[in-house]
């Protein structure tokens, strides 16, 4: 609260202190003062300005030097005075304005005066207060023709301060006032809006100051980063609200032809400019010489909001001065496309709806020269683009395109003009087929496969958080930067929206066909065409531009997609197949090339070459990439129409699913890819609905094409596939064709074994996954009807009798009665004698009500079909080719586990088998040995005891000698032996034998051989993954035979003295020394402590 709140209390203490500085005119006198009008109402200095301000101005206008700080401290009070009262007599304005700018007058010299920058900044602040204390309509009588030369003169004052100063604090005040001074100022104390006639009069003033204040502003603009970025955010500011004002169309539009003569002096009327057109004519050249210095400075500043000024610039000069600045709209249009993709998001989102407001306004299309301009620019861009994009870096390609996006953008429909012409679409096509020039000299497009079979996708939802629009990581020829693409992509889209589709369709097929180096580029071309043309991701400017009808647009992708999956264009050389070549894939064993060998090393040499020549890598790359972005097209035509692709489905879906079969990762990506586009554009609500959905036509298609194979190689991966991704359903629909892939693969088994072995792999999985076994898979000892006997290890059953109760002498006895005799059965020595005793013994019983009891009950389709597959691959089980072989053994595996439920089938092609599996357990590629064991492991779990006596024969003595043999190199070998061949069929022989030695339920004999051989592994010194799997054997050997393996274990290493349970019985004494250690120790009391 003031103290002084009547002009009277406040007189009576001012008074003494004006006249005292009105007489001694001091630095203290003026801070005297200024304390005292601290404590004195607003109300009150109001009644008391013109008395007080009298000895401030007083001082000022005394005649001699003055000193610097004085001066400062006077400007300073009367800014103070001013800020809390209001200027009301024109004439004070007036004075007050002239004696404030002559503080900083250099009468020798242009330029500020030199005085202290303290002084500079408090002189500026005064004049700022002055114009915001002026009350009402005093301001616009200020700015009148006799005012001219002093407004001159302070805003050339202003802009000598904002262009020359180095303290950053006087450049931003110096033009903080212009702006207050030009009536710009943003604050809320500024007066009312005005009116026509008012604008027209300051206007005509105010062009008087346009050549400096636009050129100095131009410089501070253009001038060194270092300055920061709010002096040149404020310098545009200025620059465009002055020259939108002067140049508006609107205020031009009321100048007269003919000028008024002002009623002032001679000399100040002729710094009076009349607007007349010749004046805007000239004017406008000049400012279009400034703009385009502004626009190449600020497009590329470092800040953000100097570039987002610049898009305000733009807009506020392009809807405003149409008329006036039309040369300056090229340069104005081209800094406005050029910033739409900013790496600012915020410039960005400004210059997307400033388009969008020239749209809305029709700034472009309703004005002819400017659409004129923008086409123009066009063709000129058009004409250069395949110049700049083969000379510029990324950062130049970026700019350029982003220019080119913008143009059509705000061209829109009138974009037909420029493609109209021949020669500027001839140009624009050949730039865009030259910069999309693919990379394809890296191997391992080619060389990356798809080696696993699983499912392609169960369900599309799980691409639903992947945008559809999203493709494969490319790398092109003249570009690294993937913003480049983003905007060739999205110039494509934007030609196919506002372009003659037909038109752009036809040229770029012509191109597609005119070249193999131009076909990726055209395709890529041609599926954003599309795209743009349903208008999937396109920011539509023009509301009343009308779309490409549906029909028309399926008729455009019908002839596209026949062009894509023409003969020529589908079936391209990916990959050098043995098969294809003639060669034979055989892989040079020096080592252990079977489990017999007993070599101690095992090497591996490199494929031998191909004798014929055969497709490059660059060729057999760029084929990839072009299916690739032909499948890519595809799913991107399905997306643009949607349900209506349903009708397309008959000659897409099959090609599609041909190259999902693909062994070429990429493709077969792509066209998985492909499948989720098409079930999210057509409602399918997975893949497998798909596919059953369109079964009928796929499995004729499979039909039909089997027929002339030589024509169609590459029909089974289509069936492939499809067993792949469907269910059982599918099962009654395919029969007929497994029976013609059947036929077909008796016919071509010497010529295309590999894929038709791939489609039985497929076939035999699905049916394991469609009809998994209902019985107990946790018995494989389960013996078939009609087997006599059981050999389902009665032992440790009397040994858990034994422990129950007391142990007799019959029962003794009797275990070894039942021992010897399993022993002679296990051994084969079984006599007739003993068969009629079983016989006789064993009546078979007869159902009275089953009348007919040779007669088999038909079999289930996936049985036979099982079946039949087992009996192929018993005869290409031999077959020359590796690769053939291991896909054999494959299949083979799992037609004993879909036959398992069926052992009258099972058991005599297992038989029939036999030989050929040993041929590849005991001399083959160490390869197929592995495969060859799984394959024998899982026979032996589901035929049981059938297997027992030839395994023992054929296969057990092998296995064990092999594992002795390399039982040693192992020892040896340090620990880059654990990624050798030679380990890993090691480890999967000891890990298989103890499973085996249970499920066939080995005697005696052959479990000893089977320990002996694994002893050698329970070392400390084998591999630890090896003692591992060595342990589990003798696990599984506890089960069929814990006393032997007890006695076993303890000869290696004994862990405690034994005494004896009677002083009657003789000790005990066992080879190995209690106490003693060695290297079997630790894995010999695991084991006991297992088995106790």
């Amino acid at each position: 609260m003031a103290v002084f709140d009547t002009p009277e209390e406040a007189f009576g203490v001012l008074r003494p202190i004006c006249v005292q500085l009105t007489k001694t005119q001091t630095v203290e006198n003026v801070e005297q003062l200024q304390a005292q009008l601290q404590a004195v109402s607003d109300s009150a200095l109001q009644q008391l300005q013109q008395y007080i301000l009298f000895p401030l101005r007083f001082a000022l206008k005394t005649p001699g030097p003055k000193r610097e700080r004085l001066i400062q401290s006077v400007v300073e009070c009367l800014t103070f005075v001013l800020s809390s009262t209001c200027v009301k007599e024109q004439e004070l304005l007036r004075e007050l304005f002239s004696e404030l700018s002559a503080c900083l007058y250099s009468p020798n010299s242009q330029k500020p005066a030199t005085v202290s920058e303290e002084l500079k900044l408090a002189v500026i602040q005064g004049l700022s207060t002055l114009m915001h204390s002026a009350y009402g309509d005093i301001v616009v009588t200020f700015y009148e023709p006799s005012m001219l030369p002093r407004l001159g003169f302070a805003v050339s004052l202003l802009l000598g301060l904002a262009e020359q100063e180095k303290s950053k604090q006087i450049k931003i005040a110096a033009l903080k006032c212009l702006q207050v001074l030009l009536l710009q100022c943003e604050c809320d104390d500024h007066p009312r809006s005005l009116d026509e006639l008012e604008q027209k009069q300051l206007g005509d003033l105010f062009a008087a100051f346009l050549p400096g204040i636009s050129t100095a502003l131009t410089r501070v603009i253009t001038g060194d980063f270092k300055q920061g970025h709010t002096i040149v955010v404020c310098s545009l500011k200025i620059f465009y609200r002055t020259v939108g004002f002067i140049m508006a169309d609107e205020q031009l539009r009321r100048i007269s032809t003919v000028q008024e003569k002002p009623a002032v002096e001679h000399q100040v009327a002729k710094l009076m400019v009349h607007r007349e057109a010749d004046w805007v004519k000239s004017t406008g050249d000049k400012l279009t010489i400034l703009l385009k210095k502004i626009i190449e400075g600020v497009s590329v500043h470092p800040h953000w909001k100097v570039r987002l000024e610049l898009v305000e610039l733009v807009e506020v000069l392009l809807l405003k001065c149409t008329q006036s600045l039309v040369e300056s709209a090229g340069p104005l249009l081209k800094a406005l496309v050029g910033l739409l993709n900013d790496e600012s998001p915020d410039v960005q989102a400004r210059c997307h709806k400033v388009l969008r407001h020239f749209a809305d306004q029709k700034v472009v299309v309703g004005n002819r020269a400017f659409a004129d301009i923008l086409a123009e620019h066009l063709h000129s861009l058009a004409t250069s683009l395949p110049r700049l994009m083969n000379s510029q870096d990324d950062q130049g390609k970026f700019s350029t395109l982003s220019l080119l996006l913008g143009y059509l953008r705000l061209l829109g429909p009138k974009v037909n003009f420029v493609l109209n012409s021949v020669a500027h679409l001839q140009r624009l096509s050949k730039a865009l087929i030259q910069v999309l020039e693919l990379d394809v000299a890296d191997i391992k497009i080619v060389e990356e496969r798809r080696w696993n079979s699983d499912h392609l996708s169960t369900s599309p939802k799980t691409s639903a958080s992947r945008p559809w629009s999203q493709i494969q990581r490319r790398y092109f020829r003249f570009f690294t930067d993937e913003r480049v693409f983003l905007l060739l992509r999205q110039v494509c889209q934007l030609l196919g929206f506002y372009g003659n589709l037909y038109l752009l369709v036809d040229h770029f097929l012509e191109l597609y066909h005119e070249s193999v180096v131009y076909r990726k580029q055209a395709a890529m071309v041609l599926n954003e065409l599309v795209v743009g043309a349903a208008g999937l991701e396109v920011e539509n400017l023009h509301e009343k531009h009308i779309k490409t009808s549906p029909e028309e647009l399926s008729e455009i992708v019908t002839s596209i997609l026949e062009e894509y999956t023409s003969q020529e264009n589908w079936h391209l050389v990916t990959c050098v197949e043995a098969e294809e070549m003639g060669e034979e894939l055989t892989m040079q064993q020096s080592g252990l090339q079977a489990i017999t060998s007993g070599s101690s090393t095992c090497q591996v040499t490199s494929f031998p070459a191909f004798s014929k020549p055969s497709p490059t890598i660059c060729s057999m790359n760029s084929n990839i990439w072009q299916i690739c972005i032909q499948l890519e097209g595809i799913g991107h035509f399905a997306h643009a129409l949607g349900a209506d692709f349903r009708l397309l489905l008959m000659s897409a879906l099959y090609p599609v699913l041909e190259k999902a079969g693909d062994q070429t990762l990429l493709i077969s990506q792509a066209a998985t890819s492909a499948m989720m586009d098409i079930c999210l554009a057509c409602g399918y609500d997975s893949l497998q609905h798909l596919i059953n959905q369109n079964s009928d036509y796929l499995v004729n298609g499979i039909s039909l094409n089997l027929r002339h194979l030589s024509l169609h190689p590459h029909t089974p991966k289509v069936l492939e596939v499809m067993l792949r991704n469907s269910d059982a359903s599918l099962l009654p629909l395919v029969a007929d064709v497994v029976q013609d892939v059947l036929d077909t693969l008796d016919q071509f088994y010497d010529k295309r074994a590999t894929s038709f072995v791939g489609v039985l792999h497929a076939l035999l999985a699905a049916l394991a996954q469609w009809f998994p076994d209902t019985g107990d898979l946790g018995q494989p000892q389960a013996q078939s009807v009609g087997e006599k006997g059981s050999h389902s290890s009665p032992r440790p059953a009397a040994l858990e009798k034994g422990l129950e109760k007391s142990t007799t002498a019959e029962d003794i006895e009797q275990f070894l009665l039942n021992y010897l005799k399993e022993k002679d059965v296990a051994d084969g020595n079984v006599s007739d004698f003993d068969n009629e005793e079983e016989e006789q013994s064993d009546p078979p019983t007869v159902d009275e009500n089953d009348t007919v009891p040779d007669v088999e009950p038909p079999r289930p389709v996936q049985i036979q079909i099982a079946a039949d597959v087992m009996e192929r691959c018993i005869h290409l089980l031999s077959d020359k080719n590796l690769k053939i072989r291991l896909k054999v053994l494959e299949v083979l595996d799992l037609c004993v586990v879909v036959l398992q439920s069926h052992k009258n089938q099972l058991l005599p092609l297992a038989h029939r088998t036999w030989p050929s599996l040993v041929h590849r357990l005991t001399n083959d590629d160490p390869l197929a040995v592995l495969r060859a064991f799984k394959v024998l492991r899982t026979l032996g779990g589901k035929c049981g005891d059938f297997l027992r006596s030839r395994f023992c024969k054929d296969v057990l003595p092998k296995l064990a000698g092999s594992l002795v043999t390399q039982a040693t190199v192992s020892a040896r070998a340090g620990p880059v032996y654990s990624h050798t061949l030679a380990f890993k069929l090691q480890l999967a022989v000891l890990q298989g034998l103890g499973p085996l030695c249970e499920k066939l339920d080995l005697g005696e004999g052959d479990l000893n051989k089977v320990a002996d051989a694994c002893l050698i592994y329970l070392s400390a010194k084998q591999p630890v993954k090896l003692q591992e799997a060595a342990r589990r054997v003798f696990l599984h050997l506890m089960k069929v035979d814990p006393d032997s393996t007890w006695f076993l274990l303890n000869e290696l290493y004994c862990p405690e003295q034994l005494t004896p349970p009677h002083p009657s019985l003789h000790p005990v004494q066992l080879r190995g020394a209690v106490g003693q250690q060695n290297p079997y120790t630790a894995n010999v009391l695991l084991l006991l402590q297992e088995l106790q």
